[in-house]
């Protein structure tokens, strides 16, 4: 997986938000706000291709969290992503 060109991590207001650049913010209209770990996770993707179980074992070495729980928390994040149409 990927994530779509022209959604950019922000802080915006102490909080990490992700927006849209250019004629894709007319489509997406408005900020996905996004706690740490999300931001994390959103930081780790944007390296290129990645995958839930890249992404939760990336999270099990910055955080103190067993792979299950990573994996499920992941896939949560990865979802939601691809409902927003963040994700290629």
């Amino acid at each position: 997986m990927q994530l779509k060109p022209g959604f950019i991590l922000r802080e915006v207001c102490g909080q990490k938000v992700i927006v849209a650049e250019g004629l894709g913010a007319v489509d997406f209209g408005k900020l996905l706000s996004l706690n740490d770990t999300a931001a994390f996770l959103w930081q780790k993707a944007q390296e290129g291709d990645f995958t839930a179980e890249g992404l939760a074992e990336a999270m099990c070495q910055q955080f103190d969290i067993d792979q299950a729980t990573a994996f499920a928390d992941v896939k949560e994040i990865i979802d939601k992503w691809q409902q927003l149409g963040l994700i290629q």
